[in-house]
């Protein structure tokens, strides 16, 4: 709204003023603030006083020269006709006579003629406010004589501290989490959020928790969709269908469980591009981080567009339940086999298997075994999802014929359910022979998991990225020059 501000401080004003943009942002309040703005007894400003008679008659609905009108209920030209005409007469008290015309998309076309009329020869003493969610309905003609500002969604972070101010000063109890949950159900009308704050304390008996919220709202608990991803992390099918049962069992809605994956995806893409974005005080930022680990970029967007093309067909499914364990069981078969979030170091020749090996080249094999080190060890073993998230998280701290003793960091214990845990020593028994004893323990480690080695590397390649962009002779005459500034989060180093 700098423009706005600027015309007010200037006062080179315009006639007609249009605001767009979706429900409940802000429009007929922004417009309501022109109002005063225009007729503040302090004078033409950017910032009214709001004590004064006009700002005062204005916040109760009662100043004679602002006129407000809803073209929904209002269309038919006889109505613009009489608005107009009264627009000839000088203001009775204030500076100005403002008209706000809002939803002014549903006037007719005989009455955007009659207004035509009046934008194109407008008094001195009349502004007109328009506002709309559907410009473009709004005929050209109309369109080319207004100053249009479009109003974006408020932000879910604005949403939620808003509501925490208004808390505050209205001494009522409320959770942080219930907060996040009633900002994200406003989808990013502030309006929307004031009725459900309204609707949560009433649901709460005077207290805003994050229980009664989310049954009032019908939320999924965050913890069903990690359980979700940590099944399909680990291509288990029944243990997707066991999580959509117990979600069924609760009677949660299906189509919200969809709306909040999605948002769950897309939280983890970021999370894996520019990592930075997770704060450090969010709450989620370890699950977040560990989450980010279990899928390759290109699972994430594919996920991503499953779970958008099942929200969308969700009213088109037997019922709910089909169409949510339809979309899960598309994500499982969609899936790419093998994937992992760390790519392979080594290639195997084309139409060589693994099983097939000479006596001489198995010899070779065991050697090149023996002096391998365990993230080598591990790229070799037919492991996916989440068994691979734990091999990858692990030290190795001993090696013999016999017996592998392996180290996981506290960090990472809930890796350690008994089907991953089974799926890696069966690989290694594979590997190395049905005998051989495989042991984790859970300890601080030294920062030499193949997953911590991969991170390094990756930020090590990032760094040597950034240095040799800023070394860069025509990026530096950029810099000095044209006061160019390098966005470090936007460089990506080149694959190898």
């Amino acid at each position: 709204m700098r423009a706005l501000t600027n015309a007010l401080r200037q006062q080179r004003l315009h006639h007609a003023y249009l605001f767009t943009g979706t429900r409940g942002v802000g429009k007929t309040t922004l417009a309501r603030i022109i109002a005063k703005a225009l007729n503040c007894e302090t004078g033409i400003t950017a910032e009214p006083c709001g004590k004064c008679g006009a700002c005062s008659e204005i916040d109760s609905g009662r100043f004679v020269d602002l006129l407000e009108l809803d073209a929904a209920s209002n269309t038919q030209v006889d109505n613009m006709r009489e608005l107009l005409e009264n627009a000839l007469y000088a203001p009775t008290g204030g500076r100005f006579k403002v008209y706000i015309i809002d939803e002014v998309h549903m006037l007719s076309r005989s009455a955007f003629n009659a207004m035509l009329k009046t934008l194109e020869e407008p008094p001195e003493h009349v502004k007109y406010i328009l506002a709309t969610t559907d410009p473009q309905k709004i005929p050209v003609t109309v369109l080319s004589r207004c100053l249009q500002f479009n109003l974006k969604q408020i932000p879910a972070a604005q949403i939620r501290a808003q509501l925490q101010r208004i808390l505050e000063l209205e001494d009522v109890t409320f959770e942080q989490p219930a907060l996040t949950l009633l900002a994200r159900a406003a989808q990013g009308s502030m309006r929307d959020a004031l009725s459900l704050l309204d609707q949560g304390i009433a649901h709460g008996g005077g207290r805003v928790e994050e229980a009664a919220v989310r049954a009032m709202l019908g939320a999924v608990d965050q913890t069903y969709l990690y359980s979700i991803l940590r099944a399909l992390a680990a291509r288990d099918g029944p243990a997707l269908i066991a999580e959509a049962d117990r979600m069924a069992s609760r009677s949660l809605s299906f189509e919200m469980a969809l709306q909040d994956l999605g948002a769950l995806l897309h939280r983890l893409a970021l999370v894996q591009q520019v990592p930075q974005v997770l704060a450090d005080d969010d709450p989620d930022r370890a699950v977040l981080a560990e989450m980010a680990e279990y899928f390759n970029a290109e699972d994430l967007q594919l996920y991503y567009e499953i779970a958008l093309q099942g929200r969308r067909d969700i009213g088109l499914a037997p019922d709910e339940y089909a169409g949510f364990t339809m979309t899960l069981l598309r994500m499982l078969a969609f899936a790419p086999q093998g994937a992992s979030a760390r790519p392979r170091q080594e290639a195997r020749p084309v139409g060589v298997s693994p099983e097939a090996v000479t006596p001489a080249a198995a010899a070779e094999s065991k050697k090149n075994e023996s002096e391998a080190g365990w993230a080598e060890i591990v790229d070799q073993l037919k492991l996916s999802g989440m068994a691979r998230m734990l091999a990858q998280h692990c030290e190795l701290v001993r090696r013999d014929e016999s017996r592998i003793d392996l180290r996981i960091s506290r960090l990472h214990e809930r890796l350690l359910e008994r089907p991953y845990q089974d799926k890696l020593k069966a690989a290694l028994q594979l590997r190395f022979g049905s005998a051989l004893r495989v042991a984790i323990t859970v300890a601080n480690g030294n920062g030499n998991s193949p997953a911590e080695v991969a991170d390094r590397e990756k930020q090590q390649r990032q760094a040597r990225a950034v240095a040799e962009i800023e070394q860069d002779p025509f990026v530096r005459e950029l810099v000095e020059n044209f006061d160019a500034r390098i966005i470090e989060s936007t460089i990506k180093p080149i694959q190898q």
